[in-house]
């Protein structure tokens, strides 16, 4: 049995994963706020899925933990995970100890590029493009998880789409994210609300000026985002996962119609078909917590093959 964590903001979910790759149980929690609490999240939660499975802990091969923030390349070690309260934790010795179980540890968005990857058929090459808070991106080819040299690679959230667009919290201006993310936009729409998208979208549907403004910015945002993320590493298919996506087709029909429109005036960006290439993944797909737990097996594995 194989343990995978998606260590968000306000919940973590938790799936357990059969030799056989299929998700026999699923758990979540709230996330508690700085390491120890997190920590304690995890913990509990592989109780929780050892329980559903009817299995022991000591039977647990593996664990992935995905979570926000900076995990440096061959560690398990997060950093700067601003939004759980952590400053650095060493996820897999803290949690490895606490479990008796190898604990791997991976970036978020780069997990659920992994996940996603897994749930369209595990072939080919895809970007995983994240609209939720902020924007991110993580890149799979056939199989493999595509870091880059420092773990950097698919951060097109701040890549300046318009040099005289909205101000970044990066500090440039016309950042995909300052478009498209829901933070920004739920700074730039500055009224109160649970889901600040979701009332962008009713309002601009009820004719809001502003609110037309900022959903309109969305679209270009993500459109940019799918365009950089097709020219740089030639996809066969982008898919979109995180928050945002939750409107469904509201949200995806004008990105449609901006990539359309792009292509209308370009015969280069005609022939390669980008719309052919959007996937969405459904609302509350597991990718991320699946891609953990891929990413904690194959840690596990390389461990096992280096010690013979």
């Amino acid at each position: 049995m194989r343990l995978g964590f998606d260590v968000g903001g306000t919940k973590t979910d938790a799936v357990a994963v059969a030799p056989s790759g299929e998700i026999v149980a699923r758990r979540r929690r709230p996330t508690g706020w700085g390491p120890d609490e997190v920590v304690d999240t995890v913990c509990a939660l592989a109780a929780d899925l050892a329980a559903a499975t009817g299995t022991d802990l000591a039977d647990v091969s593996s664990v992935g933990v995905g979570m926000p923030g900076q995990v440096a390349p061959g560690t398990a070690r997060v950093a700067h995970a601003v939004n759980l309260g952590v400053d650095e934790l060493d996820v897999g010795s803290v949690i490895g100890a606490r479990l008796g179980v190898p604990v791997a540890a991976e970036n978020d968005v780069k997990a659920a590029a992994l996940g996603a990857y897994s749930l369209q058929g595990g072939t080919g090459t895809i970007a995983y493009l994240n609209l939720g808070t902020g924007i991110a991106a993580g890149y799979v080819s056939d199989g493999v998880l595509w870091r880059g040299t420092g773990g950097s690679a698919g951060e097109v959230g701040h890549l300046s789409v318009d040099p005289n667009g909205p101000v970044c919290r990066c500090g440039q201006r016309g950042c995909v994210e300052a478009f498209a993310g829901g933070g920004a936009i739920a700074r730039r729409w500055g009224r109160a609300g649970a889901l600040p998208v979701l009332d962008v979208f009713d309002a601009a549907d009820a004719g809001d000026p502003r609110a037309l403004g900022l959903r309109a910015g969305l679209a270009y945002g993500v459109a940019a985002a799918i365009r950089i993320l097709v020219l740089t590493g030639d996809v066969h298919a982008v898919v979109l996962g995180g928050g945002i996506t939750a409107l469904g087709d509201r949200m995806l029909t004008l990105v449609v119609d901006q990539l359309e429109g792009s292509a209308a005036a370009s015969p280069f960006l005609r022939s390669l078909h980008l719309t052919d290439r959007i996937r969405l993944l459904p609302p509350g797909s597991p990718a991320a917590a699946l891609g953990a737990a891929l990413i904690g097996a194959a840690a596990h594995e390389q461990e096992s093959l280096a010690h013979g």
